[in-house]
């Protein structure tokens, strides 16, 4: 039982470090060197409600196998891990069922000639989102790096 929810935990950490990983540093950055921004930030905005349900359930299921690893092994690093993982999850859930639904609902305003306003709007979205992004990926990080202590042999 034990082995079996270390590599559903494992399997978890590595989709959604991953899937972090891949869209800030490879798939974003392509979009917006090849293409227009209004048709990059179209294209990567197309991307976000799957990236950030991914997240949700990537985030899920490391929270209740960290806490099966809590309750299995013992010890305060699972409850550290778990900790994180909820914090990391909270960021995940506020950015896309908060900030990325109302970024979305400007993107059709943001070129426009009357833009000011909801440029400076949709900026303030924007960094919030990349902050939230960088809590779960340095949290991740932290996390992999907990794991990987508690899981040696």
């Amino acid at each position: 039982m034990s082995t079996l929810v270390r590599i559903v935990y494992l399997l978890a950490l590595i989709v959604w470090l991953g899937e972090v990983l891949f869209l800030s540093f490879v798939v974003a950055p392509a979009m917006f060197r090849t293409f227009a921004v209004e048709e990059a930030g179209r294209a990567v905005g197309t991307l976000f409600p799957i990236y950030y349900k991914i997240g949700y359930g990537a985030g899920a299921v490391m929270l209740v196998t960290a806490l099966a690893l809590r309750g299995l092994a013992g010890g305060r690093a699972w409850a550290l891990i778990a900790g994180l993982v909820a914090v990391m999850l909270a960021a995940t859930l506020y950015a896309g069922v908060v900030v990325e639904p109302r970024a979305r609902a400007l993107r059709p305003e943001l070129h426009a000639a009357s833009a000011p306003p909801v440029k400076e709007e949709f900026d303030q979205l924007h960094r919030r989102a990349v902050q939230l992004n960088a809590v779960v990926l340095l949290g991740g990080i932290v996390v992999a790096v907990i794991s990987a202590l508690q899981l040696r042999p």
